[in-house]
């Protein structure tokens, strides 16, 4: 199953490439939560609701695996530094009440995941404090225990949790496709220049695909499968 992709051909491994779907989150894309509140114009991100909504399509047609992942902080925030909590000077921090509950705590409402792109029974769900979904989670541990050898990516932001997922990833041997209508950035520009990042060198982080073209190399669904 070839891919074409930045820099070459991206070759996927049936039943052996996760989907993982990171921190498409109430908070970061609706305009009451934290993006909102740092300033950012979340229409940006929403953009990539609708082409991540059909590789999970693609995905549980197959019963490939699928993780999704949010950012998010215990109710005390005992896993959320300072540095992290105190940084510049948002409209609301972490922790705090906002329309949809308390930012990027768990349990709360905006916490969760946009209804468009839900986990659905079997599917991995990662609480992750940090940037990176490997800090301080089970995601290593979920994805060997899968099979998993290749990772395509989709979710936001794409220079900061998507960038720093791939980098980590790349790290532990994992093989990283990035689904380029199926992530985002508030800054469009910072898009453009971590796919050019991910990309350079061979691909020093990983490859970056148009979303047809991922779709294109997929197998017939198999029978039975779906969620």
């Amino acid at each position: 199953m070839v891919t074409d992709a930045r820099p070459f051909e991206f070759v996927l491994a049936a039943g052996h490439a996760a989907l993982v779907v990171i921190d498409m989150q109430r908070d970061f894309i609706e305009p009451d939560g934290f993006g909102a509140a740092l300033g950012n114009d979340v229409r940006h991100l929403a953009a990539a609701i609708g082409p991540t909504r059909a590789l999970l399509e693609a995905w549980r047609a197959r019963g490939w695996p699928v993780v999704h992942t949010r950012e998010s902080h215990a109710p005390d925030l005992s896993d959320c530094p300072p540095s992290k909590r105190d940084r510049g000077q948002p409209a609301l921090r972490i922790g705090d009440p906002g329309p949809m509950g308390r930012l990027l705590v768990r349990g709360e409402p905006g916490c969760e995941i946009v209804p468009a792109l839900a986990p659905v029974p079997g599917e991995a769900v990662i609480d992750k404090p940090g940037k990176g979904a490997f800090h301080a989670t089970p995601l290593e541990a979920v994805l060997r225990g899968l099979g998993v050898t290749q990772l395509v990516i989709a979710g936001v932001t794409t220079e900061v949790c998507v960038q720093t997922t791939m980098r980590e990833a790349n790290d532990r041997g994992f093989d990283c496709l990035l689904v380029e209508e199926a992530t985002a950035s508030y800054f469009p520009e910072f898009k453009r220049a971590t796919i050019d990042m991910i990309v350079a060198q061979g691909g020093i982080v990983g490859w970056a695909a148009p979303l047809a073209s991922v779709l294109a190399a997929l197998p017939a669904p198999a029978a039975g499968a779906g969620g």
